[in-house]
Formats: structure tokens, sequence, C-alpha cells
């Protein structure tokens, strides 16, 4: 008589990631700064960062930044949190990416990154700058999804470079400002 093998047992599903409290924190800042409440959005994404530090998570500091840069129409005080949120993106790894969330990449943030500071810098008239940051943006930008947020971010990119072959400085409105 043969023995009938045991089944295996079912593989261990992939856990779920853990709640992250500071991610939770920053989307409700961000929530709030989207519904006109800019003030207390930055207040809080500010209060976040403090408590994060300079050092800490990669991803805290490139989210608070990213975040942060949004809440300022001042080009300047913009070009500060993004080149931080570029800092921080350049510290992040894969595999804390992926302990939050499962199909994040860290090259897709690179897009968005570039195009704001290339959008700061050309801002501020800094023509240089924008190209070197808009060609970045263009490097990275077959990364993204093919999806309406891709699509957007490559809009936002033909747009920012447009203007800053045209050497304008305004202000883009609102909703075509992709990534922030």
């Amino acid at each position: 008589m043969t023995a009938t093998p045991a089944p295996s047992p079912a593989p261990d599903p992939v856990p779920a990631p853990s709640p992250d409290p500071t991610m939770e924190a920053i989307g409700r800042a961000v929530t709030a700064g989207r519904a006109g409440d800019i003030g207390s959005a930055r207040r809080k994404l500010l209060d976040l960062w403090s408590a994060t530090g300079v050092t800490g998570d990669p991803l805290h500091r490139c989210t608070l930044a990213h975040h942060l840069a949004d809440l300022y129409e001042d080009p300047a005080r913009a070009l500060v949190w993004d080149v931080r949120a570029l800092d921080a993106a350049d510290a992040l790894t894969e595999q804390r990416l992926q302990e939050h969330h499962a199909g994040l990449r860290t090259a897709g943030f690179y897009p968005s990154l570039h195009l704001n500071l290339a959008d700061d810098h050309r801002r501020l008239g800094s023509f240089d700058a924008a190209a070197e940051h808009i060609g970045a943006a263009r490097e990275y930008a077959p990364r993204l999804p093919q999806d309406p947020y891709g699509d957007l971010l490559r809009t936002a990119i033909g747009e920012v470079a447009a203007a800053i072959a045209a050497r304008d400085t305004d202000a883009r409105a609102p909703a075509s400002r992709a990534g922030r």
C-alpha cells in the first residue's frame, strides 16, 4: 500500500499592509486643503513634517513635501518643498514603497516630481533649470501608467515644456497643474 502524500499547506496570503497613521493623517490634511482649508492643511502637514524630521521615513517625507508644495502659490516656497520631495524620493526604497502599496514603484514618482520642479523654476524665470527638470520628467514619462493620471501628467509635461520654450512665467490654471 502506498501512502497518499499529505496535501501541502495553502500558501500564506500576502499580508495586507499595516495601517500607517502618518499616511492617513497626510490624506486627511490633503483632503482639507483640496476642500479649501489651506491654512489648516498647511499647519497639519507642517506638524507632521516636524514630527517626521528631515531624516525620517522617506515615504512620509516625500509625500509630505510633495503636498506641502501644493499649498504655496509662491513658486519660491513651493520650490523648497518640491526639492525636499525629490530628495526624499531618492532615499525611498522599493521595499518601503511596497510595504505601503504593492502597486507603486518609485520610478512612477519622478515624472510628477520633476514636472513640479520644472514649473517652479519656470515661474521663477530660471529657464535653464526648468528645462533640465522638464527633460527629466520626459525621460521618466514612459514609466507612467496608460490611464487618466498618466495622460494628465503627459499633457502637463507638454504644457510646461511649451511655457518654458515661450519664456512664460505666468502661473498655470489650478486644474492643469497635474501631479500637484
